[in-house]
């Protein structure tokens, strides 16, 4: 993943781009959630990663997880919470999509 993709999809350093893919997917996850937007979801990562600059050391990569990274254990993390399988729209299929 590179930054300029996650720039490209309106995660920027001044803030979620309106209009953008970035927009879209901060509302769907606010609305459910129950209206905000939870740390550590798939808005708040790429956000995060958007304004930081630091995809590129996160373990999203055009190849997959890289093993030991940041991205492995949110993977990790999620595949528990979800009994062994990551969620389709979760933090880790969000944003490696991107």
């Amino acid at each position: 993943m590179s930054d300029q993709n996650v720039r490209n999809a309106g995660f920027t350093p001044s803030g979620i781009t309106g209009g953008s893919l970035a927009s879209s997917l901060m509302s769907q996850e606010a609305r459910a959630s129950g209206g905000g937007v939870p740390s550590g979801g798939p808005t708040s990562t790429l956000q995060e990663m958007g304004a930081r600059g630091t995809t590129h050391s996160s373990g999203y990569t055009s190849s997959g997880i890289s093993g030991g990274s940041r991205a492995s254990s949110t993977m990790s993390k999620e595949a528990t919470a979800h009994g062994g399988g990551v969620p389709r729209g979760g933090t880790t299929s969000t944003v490696q999509s991107i």
